[in-house]
């Protein structure tokens, strides 16, 4: 009998471990999309954020720490977005697996090219990264480096299924490509369309696509700009007009508004990243839904 127990045990730990999955934690929701796309049913992937917050702003609640306690593979920007809080929840997790220099842990940053490094660090003039611009996903030829390095780990982290994750990358990196040779065909109704923008946050997208950035709202990057910057915005775009004035979903509508009511040219959000409105629902959608609300504004 004790015997029969011992290899019922034994069979049940097999079954478990055939149909284990690996757990994905990611910072943000274009990382877990990314993941979905590479690991298919062979993972559970949780986002710390959503497509509606600001990522600076996250606090390292018990929900998070337990995630990433559990977790297989951590996936994030890196370059200091998440300082405020991911080495908190790393630290209080006690997980070995996805401490920073680990096969489980990726920062999305290392594997592309920075923009907008700056020269020297003054904190008092805002958030300012020291590593580049760290809103390296608006570009999507970036996701496609980034998608490169989640499939080599995933196969690392799981090596029975190695050939899974690679045919499931090279397909993503097919649809991927093809995708981003729709979307620059699309877009070249709105190269040269100067823009504003609220935040430092659309430097890849405007590089990627060839806008022309005419004005930030933030007098300093993070900060709430005052209203004698806008002032002087709203002066400047009397001689320089702009065709619209973006933010991203998660930020307040009040200063783009005012604007946008002074100086007569439109205002909208753009999603950011996946989750950002109804329409973008992963990342194709995501950048589709990019376009669609840019083109609105084409010359």
């Amino acid at each position: 009998m004790k015997n029969l127990v011992m290899v019922f045990v034994l069979a049940l730990t097999m079954v478990s471990n055939a149909f284990a999955e690996i757990r994905i934690l990611t910072c943000e929701p274009e990382w877990s999309s990314l993941a979905r796309e590479l690991a298919g049913d062979k993972a559970t992937v949780h986002s710390a954020t959503t497509g509606l917050q600001n990522v600076h702003k996250i606090t390292a609640r018990p929900s998070l720490i337990a995630k990433m306690r559990r977790a297989d593979l951590v996936i994030c920007t890196g370059a200091d977005l998440e300082a405020a809080w991911l080495p908190l929840l790393l630290r209080k997790s006690g997980n070995p697996k996805v401490l920073p220099g680990k096969p489980g842990y990726i920062e999305a940053a290392n594997y592309v090219t920075m923009q907008e490094i700056p020269t020297s660090i003054d904190r008092s003039e805002g958030d300012v990264h020291p590593q580049g611009n760290p809103h390296i996903h608006t570009d999507p030829r970036n996701i496609g480096r980034v998608a490169q390095v989640i499939g080599e780990r995933l196969s690392g982290i799981d090596p029975e299924n190695a050939s899974y994750y690679a045919r499931r990358l090279v397909d993503f990196n097919q649809r991927w490509d093809a995708a981003i040779a729709r979307w620059e065909n699309e877009a070249k109704s709105i190269r040269g369309m100067p823009i504003v923008t609220q935040h430092k946050s659309w430097i890849y997208l405007i590089e990627w696509l060839g806008l022309e950035r005419v004005a930030v709202l933030e007098a300093k990057p993070g900060l709430p700009p005052g209203a004698g910057h806008l002032a002087s915005i709203a002066q400047q775009l009397e001689q320089k007009p702009a065709k619209v004035i973006i933010r991203a979903a998660y930020q307040s509508p009040r200063a783009s508004e005012w604007l946008a009511e002074r100086s007569k040219v439109p205002a909208v959000a753009l999603p950011f990243t996946v989750g950002g409105n109804e329409n973008a629902r992963d990342l194709f959608s995501l950048f589709d839904e990019t376009l669609r609300i840019l083109g609105q504004f084409a010359r």
